[in-house]
């Protein structure tokens, strides 16, 4: 039988009251949903009561969300909610998981979520070709884009190449109006949209009008030697082989490249092989290639996108 307890906390300071528990206790009210424990509070105290094993818990988040406040972050439902996630799921300290500065735009800092993008990042920073795959809504490509941005900030890279086959499920690109590059646009848009996230509007225009960002479809790789560049390759699951193949060696002196794709969405011709199935199978003993694996546990979009992949994992897993 489980040993109930009290467990009280001393918040140093009426404004780290506020910060932690939110407008209207909204973040007070996302740890309450999430546990059986009762949690009061009153003055500069918090009090949690319930089962011992639970109530330490309790406690130990927000002893975290209170080192996070202390690095100057602003609390929101977000972070409050993978404070939880990952003190409960992964054993490791949300401070140091989520204090993981990429890039800030326009008062907004984009960092790390989860234990999973975290490592993701860190794979960036240390290694030539990064291949991440994982499902909708774990910030592959968004992060991806945060890091060349930063990179092209910094100058360790003197432009930004963002690629994606023009793959789509059930039509083809000649039945689409247009030339070449309004044909493409729907596909390469998802980059567009992230771009104007990081930076101001005008310096974006202007820098792909001088080819510091270019956002191509994968057939215009052929025959170029990219360097000094930070190469991302979006949606590489629709990638045929022979296709990755010609995009991984365009690779050039100087250049950082990201691979991304979802395994569970391909949509080339029922048979074709992809070649982001393919290429760890290749290259998992080269040591400037990392692959790292995203699951439903890094998806950051609403809490019930979350779900809806755990749901699907089960039901491929059935029908498999």
């Amino acid at each position: 039988m489980s040993k109930s307890t009290e467990v009280k906390l001393v918040v140093p300071g009426e404004q780290l009251m506020v910060d932690l528990l939110g407008q209207r206790d909204e973040l007070l009210k996302i740890i309450e949903k999430e546990f059986d424990s009762q949690i009061l509070v009153r003055g500069n105290e918090i009090t949690i009561s319930g089962d011992e094993s639970e109530a330490g818990t309790v406690a130990h988040i927000f002893k975290e969300l209170m080192e996070l406040i202390s690095q100057g972050q602003a609390l929101d439902p977000q972070n409050v909610s993978s404070t939880i996630r990952l003190v409960r799921e992964e054993d490791v300290s949300p401070a140091k998981v989520l204090s993981e500065a990429i890039l800030t735009h326009r008062a907004k800092t984009i960092r790390p979520k989860t234990l999973g993008q975290k490592k993701y990042i860190e794979a960036i920073f240390k290694s030539t070709l990064t291949f991440v795959i994982g499902p909708a809504g774990t910030g592959k490509t968004y992060l991806a884009m945060a890091m060349a941005v930063r990179a092209l900030k910094e100058r360790s890279v003197g432009r930004i190449i963002l690629t994606r086959p023009a793959v789509e499920a059930g039509e083809k690109l000649g039945f689409l109006p247009g030339d070449i590059y309004q044909k493409v646009d729907p596909y390469l848009r998802p980059l567009y949209d992230a771009l104007y996230d990081m930076m101001e509007v005008e310096q974006f225009r202007r820098f792909m009008d001088q080819g510091i960002i270019e956002i191509a479809p994968l057939a215009f790789m052929r025959g170029r030697t990219l360097n000094d560049s930070f190469i991302i390759l979006d949606e590489a699951q629709n990638t045929s082989p022979e296709q990755m193949k010609m995009f991984l060696t365009r690779l050039g002196f100087g250049s950082k490249a990201i691979v991304t794709g979802d395994v569970t969405q391909i949509d080339l011709p029922r048979g074709d092989n992809s070649g982001l199935v393919v290429v760890e199978k290749i290259l998992s003993d080269i040591e400037a290639a990392a692959f790292i694996r995203l699951g439903a546990r890094d998806v950051v979009r609403h809490p019930i996108v979350q779900k809806i992949v755990e749901a699907y994992k089960r039901f491929e897993e059935k029908e498999s």
